[in-house]
Order: C-alpha cells, then sequence, then structure tokens
C-alpha cells in the first residue's frame, strides 16, 4: 500500500490567483478575502498569512489601503498591531464599547504604569535596575502584578551576580496599547531633549501617553469570539 501523502500547509485555501476573474472583480475578491480572515481571527494577522489569500501579483498594501478607505464611515478601522492586521475601534466610539463589555485588563495603578514604562524602554532590564531608574523600590508584587496582566515576562538572566532575571514586554502589551511595535513608543530622544528622560516627570509624561494609548483602544480590538520567577 502506497503511503498516504502529508496534507499541505494551504490545503483547503482557495485559489489565490483567481485568473478566470477579470482585474475588477479579483480585487474586490481579493478585498473579502483578506477582511474576512481578519474579521473572524482573534489575534493580529500577520501579513504572511494574508499574503497566502491573494495572488503572487497582489499588493497587498494597496489593497489594506482600500479596505481602510471603505471602513472610513464605520466605527471600526483596520490597523496595524502587534505584526499583524486587526480590527480596532474609532476612540470616539470606544465609551459605547467600554458599556457593554468589560474593559480587557483592569486599569494600572501610577506606580504600575511607570515600571511598565521604564521596562518598556530599557528592557531587558532587572528588578534591581528598575529601582535604580525610578529612584525607588520596585516590588516583586508590582512585578507579579504586570505578569498577571500579561504586560511583561521574564527575559533572559542578567550576566550581573546572581544572574538575576530580566523583564521584557510582551505581545500583550503591543495590543493594550495599540503598538504595531515597539518602534512606536514615543521618542525617548524628545524626552531626553527635554530634559525628562530618567526622571520621575518624564516617566509620568510617557504614563499619560500610555493612558490616551489604552482609552483609545479600549474595548480594544473588536472581539468577534467568545473568545512567577525570584530576582
Amino acid at each position: 500500500m502506497r503511503p498516504r501523502a502529508k496534507p499541505s500547509k494551504d490545503e483547503g485555501l482557495p485559489d489565490p490567483e483567481l485568473s478566470d476573474l477579470p482585474p475588477e472583480l479579483r480585487w474586490r475578491e481579493w478585498m473579502g478575502r483578506v477582511e474576512a480572515a481578519i474579521f473572524a481571527s482573534p489575534d493580529p494577522v500577520p501579513r504572511e498569512v494574508l499574503a497566502r489569500l491573494v495572488g503572487r501579483g497582489c499588493q497587498l498594501e494597496a489593497l489594506i489601503a482600500d479596505i481602510r478607505a471603505e471602513l472610513k464611515a464605520r466605527p471600526y478601522d483596520l490597523v496595524l498591531a502587534a505584526g499583524g492586521y486587526q480590527h480596532r475601534t474609532r476612540e470616539q466610539f470606544a465609551p459605547a464599547v467600554r458599556a457593554v463589555r468589560p474593559a480587557q485588563g483592569s486599569d494600572l495603578t501610577q506606580g504600575e504604569s511607570l515600571v511598565l514604562a521604564a521596562i518598556a524602554y530599557f528592557q531587558p532590564v532587572t528588578r534591581a535596575k528598575l529601582s535604580e531608574i525610578l529612584g525607588r523600590e520596585v516590588s516583586r508584587d508590582l512585578i507579579a502584578s504586570l505578569r498577571s496582566e500579561d504586560l511583561i515576562a521574564a527575559g533572559p538572566r542578567s550576566p550581573e551576580p546572581g544572574a538575576p532575571y530580566t523583564y521584557v514586554t510582551t505581545k500583550g502589551f503591543l495590543l493594550r496599547f495599540g503598538f504595531a511595535s515597539l518602534n512606536d513608543l514615543p521618542d525617548l530622544e524628545a524626552l531626553a531633549d527635554a530634559g525628562l528622560a530618567g526622571t520621575k516627570d518624564g516617566f509620568e509624561k510617557l504614563d499619560g501617553l500610555s493612558r490616551g494609548a489604552v482609552d483609545a483602544g479600549e474595548g480594544g480590538a473588536l472581539d468577534f469570539h467568545d473568545a512567577t520567577e525570584t530576582d
């Protein structure tokens, strides 16, 4: 008996080329496929996944731009978040979303926000270094609270004596604050030019920017689904 062939990873996917359709209808079909895939996914959909749904000659960025143009009158947009595309509520409609569903994650205290901002900029960073940066003790309980919210995770061990754990931000951090990547963080050099980098006032400014990002995405991505180390 001949061995059964292993299924292709693309098995079941529709024909991406659609060469039997005229160009305009082909483009509309590609738009529908891409938006449907993003709509149905509970997580941001990476570009390489979307590229499998369209033909080799399709300019995916132009396709995404056309979808976004059609969504201008809708209460949600298509955005790049955490390395993929996702539907996200527009800022002015965030209060309506909060009125009918619980917020994703609990509100952060000011202390948690400042520590999270420090980790975002200085990662991978140890708890002792965080205390040095902020000028006050950063407790294990505070670190545990941020980890429970899936905002930070343990990074590589530090080469310093005792090899303490470092901490890094997570994909959950990018999603919660509406960042496509860490490159979207407010410019630390601009804070330095203003004399705020590494100071209490500077981190309070970062905290304010972060709170604004959370408010803009509250209810956040439209969810269409039911969807501790020592140092």
